[in-house]
C-alpha cells in the first residue's frame, strides 16, 4: 500500500503545533498575525464554503493573493502550497451557480492563471510556494477533458488537486475511476485528494493513486459520536490510523473493481 503524504485538516490554526503537516482554510487565517506553529502548511482556498453558501466567491483573486503574500512574507504561515480558487462540479453546487460543468472547469483554470500572475507580481518573480491547480469534473471523462484543457500549464510531475470527490466516497471505486482517468492521460502528475474520508483513505486502490490528501473527517466523526469536534487529539488519533494503514498488508485491490 502506498504511503500518502497526509495533511490533517484543522479548525484552529494554533493546533498545527501538534502536527508535521496541516491543511488550513484561508478563512481561518485571514488577518491572522500570530504565527502558525507548523513548517508544512497547505492553505485551502475555502472554495466549498464560498460556493455552497454564496454561489460565488466573495473575495477575488487579487484579495486572496494579497492575503497569501502577507501571511508568507510576515512569517505568519510557512506555506508549502496554496490551492487555487476552483469551482466544484457536484450537481448541488452547479445548482447554486446556475452554470455547467464546462463553465466551472473554464473558471477554475482562469482563477488559477490569475493567481499565478498576481502572486508573481507581488513577489516580483516566481512565487516561493507551490500554487496547486485543481482538476475538476464529475464523471471520469470530465476530469480527462479538464486535464486537456489545462494543457502545458500542468508541468511534468506537477502536484495537482482533484476536486469534487469528497461527497461520493461510500464506494471508493468511484474515486479510483476518477483518479485512473487522470492518470490515463498524465501518469506523471502527483494527485492530491481534497477532503478524502477514512473509508477511501484506508483503501489501497485509492492510496496507490494519490500522492497526498487532506481530510477533516475526524471532526465530523467526533461530532456525530458526541465528542469534541474541535479537539486536536481527535485529529491526532485519526492521523495515526491513516498513517498506520500504509504498513498493513492488503490483498490486491484491482480485483475489487470487477467484483
Amino acid at each position: 500500500m502506498s504511503a500518502v503524504k497526509f495533511y490533517v485538516g484543522l479548525h484552529q490554526p494554533g493546533d498545527a503545533q501538534h502536527f508535521d503537516l496541516a491543511c488550513i482554510s484561508i478563512k481561518r487565517l485571514w488577518n491572522r498575525k500570530k504565527p502558525v506553529p507548523c513548517g508544512d502548511v497547505l492553505v485551502d482556498s475555502g472554495a466549498f464554503t464560498e460556493l455552497f453558501l454564496h454561489g460565488a466567491y466573495r473575495h477575488g483573486v487579487a484579495a486572496y493573493a494579497a492575503e497569501l503574500h502577507r501571511l508568507y512574507t510576515t512569517g505568519v504561515v510557512d506555506i508549502a502550497a496554496a490551492v487555487a480558487q476552483d469551482y466544484m462540479c457536484e450537481p448541488f453546487i452547479l445548482a447554486k451557480t446556475g452554470l455547467t460543468i464546462e463553465a466551472h472547469q473554464r473558471l477554475t483554470i482562469e482563477r488559477y492563471d490569475a493567481l499565478v500572475a498576481e502572486l508573481s507580481r507581488l513577489f516580483g518573480g516566481d512565487c516561493p510556494f507551490h500554487i496547486v491547480p485543481v482538476i475538476q469534473g464529475f464523471a471520469p471523462e470530465d476530469y480527462a477533458r479538464h486535464v486537456r484543457m489545462y494543457g502545458n500549464r500542468l508541468t511534468p510531475g506537477m502536484w495537482v488537486g482533484v476536486g469534487s470527490v469528497c461527497k461520493r466516497q461510500g464506494d471508493p471505486r468511484s474515486i479510483i475511476a476518477v483518479l485512473q482517468a487522470i492518470h490515463s492521460i498524465r501518469p506523471d502528475l502527483l494527485l492530491h485528494g481534497f477532503g478524502v474520508k477514512q473509508t477511501s483513505l484506508l483503501h489501497p486502490g485509492v492510496r496507490d493513486l494519490l500522492a497526498t490528501a487532506d481530510s477533516m473527517a475526524w471532526s465530523f466523526a467526533a461530532r456525530k459520536q458526541g465528542r469534541d469536534a474541535n479537539d486536536w487529539r481527535e485529529a491526532a488519533r485519526f492521523v495515526e490510523r491513516i498513517n498506520a494503514a500504509a504498513n498493513q498488508n492488503s490483498e490486491p485491490w484491482q480485483m475489487e473493481l470487477f467484483a
